[in-house]
């Protein structure tokens, strides 16, 4: 098992975990927001996480999922974070949500170098590569940044806007958007006999598609692997999964990659995290890739 996290970035640092909660650095402003998993306690105290934090994401009482943020410094919302790392230099338009979400998941760093690698590695001039439930896109820039042709789907039409203005702040183009249920997208491309060179999938625990498609991690993911390993080419490939759901071991993930999969060379597997500035270890997914080429 491979425990994986990214190199450190300027525009990037986690620096207090704990009781449900995460400090974070995001370019110029400091975040506070939940995270169930930091079930330790901060090593930093109340009155200093208020002192550093811009904003705080307070959960809304009625939904599990939604909430609002308190502003407790000035700030730009939106703004931007760059990530200049191993060829690639990318500019990430980020923004507050009342998901908590600000359009970055800092972790998934470690895979866009990877990407950028792999397709960079393959012996094909073009790769085609598909990334499914893409949200903003980080992947999908990597992907293009590195001359790959992406096809980027996300059920969301403002996440498609919100991935197009950080293509086009980073100086890219030509990415191809869907706007579709990943589910009926990949059975679409199996029907035509459609292939890609790399395929990244990120899907989240639960979900809707633009015509209320109901998305189940646990009862589709299944499925959604197998209609993957046939769009998958054959001969030169590189493959990326993430899931963030508690209920997700690093085996269960194995057990579906061997069985959807076959032979997975190259393979690593295990689980996503980083580090606070106190030396903490924050597990924020698990993860399996493999490719055709050594990297």
């Amino acid at each position: 098992m491979t425990l994986l996290t990214p190199s450190a970035w300027p525009d990037y640092e986690l620096i207090d975990s704990g009781d449900f909660m995460k400090l974070e650095r995001f370019g110029a402003y400091v975040l506070a927001r939940p995270e169930p998993q930091a079930i330790w306690d901060c090593s930093l105290s109340e009155a200093e996480w208020e002192r550093q934090a811009h904003a705080t994401f307070r959960r809304d009482k009625q939904s599990p999922e939604r909430g609002d943020w308190l502003r407790l410094k000035p700030m730009q919302d939106p703004w931007t974070v760059r990530f200049r790392q191993q060829g690639l230099d990318l500019t990430l338009k980020l923004a507050l949500t009342s998901f908590k979400h600000v359009g970055l998941f800092p972790e998934q760093a470690a895979n866009w170098t990877y990407i950028h690698d792999a397709v960079k590695a393959l012996p094909v001039e073009k790769p085609r590569v598909l990334n499914l439930f893409a949200y903003t896109g980080g992947s999908s820039l990597a992907a293009r940044q590195a001359g790959a042709d992406v096809t980027h789907v996300d059920s969301v039409k403002q996440v498609i806007s919100w991935s197009r203005e950080s293509m086009e702040m980073s100086k890219l183009d030509n990415i191809r958007w869907v706007v579709e249920d990943a589910v009926k997208f990949v059975k679409r491309e199996e029907r035509r006999g459609n292939t890609y060179h790399g395929i990244i999938l990120d899907p989240p625990a639960y979900g809707r598609g633009p015509d209320g498609e109901k998305w189940v991690l646990e009862e589709q993911l299944n499925g959604i692997l197998k209609t993957c390993a046939a769009l998958l080419d054959k001969q030169n490939f590189f493959f990326i999964i993430n899931l963030y759901s508690l209920g997700f071991s690093a085996l269960i993930l194995d057990n579906l990659m061997a069985q959807c999969f076959g032979n997975l060379p190259n393979e690593q597997s295990g689980e996503l995290f980083l580090t606070d500035s106190h030396q903490k270890r924050l597990p924020l997914g698990v993860f399996s890739r493999f490719s055709s080429v050594d990297l």
